[in-house]
């Protein structure tokens, strides 16, 4: 199965870090338009793009300050089941984030589209942490 991995500082505490990525809030800001939750194991997060693209997924890893895990469990075919997950290491001065998008089924083009859209979308999540930037979901994707 192919996965998706990306290493990357981020000049910020992971106290920080791990908000923008665990928290209704910190998701909007950077990934979904809306979402609902609480960072707590086995607790359902409602990820919502958009009319057609109203997702569930289930929190499978937290560790308060260190790690982040959610499994796609209401989405398009091929994220069903797919895991996609922060873990955060402290390192002078901010924060070295390890992300992982894994379980694929295979290496279609939606995995290729896929690739790209998380590399513009951490982007995104490092420039809110570090310079509290919100780009206007419709223009994520373009920035």
């Amino acid at each position: 199965m192919p996965d998706i991995l990306q290493d990357f500082p981020i000049n910020v505490p992971t106290a920080r870090v791990f908000d923008a990525v665990s928290t209704p809030s910190g998701l909007d800001a950077w990934w979904t338009v809306r979402s609902s939750g609480q960072p707590r194991l086995g607790e359902t997060y409602g990820l919502w793009f958009g009319p057609e693209y109203d997702w569930r997924a289930g929190v499978t890893r937290c560790r308060d300050g260190e790690e982040f895990e959610l499994e796609l469990t209401e989405a398009d075919r091929d994220w069903r089941g797919t895991r996609v997950g922060f873990r955060l290491e402290p390192r002078p001065g901010g924060t070295q984030v390890r992300f992982h998008h894994v379980g694929w089924p295979e290496a279609s083009e939606h995995f290729r589209i896929s690739c790209h859209c998380w590399a513009l979308y951490l982007r995104l999540l490092r420039r809110h942490v570090e310079l509290g930037e919100v780009v206007p979901y419709e223009r994520r994707l373009d920035v």
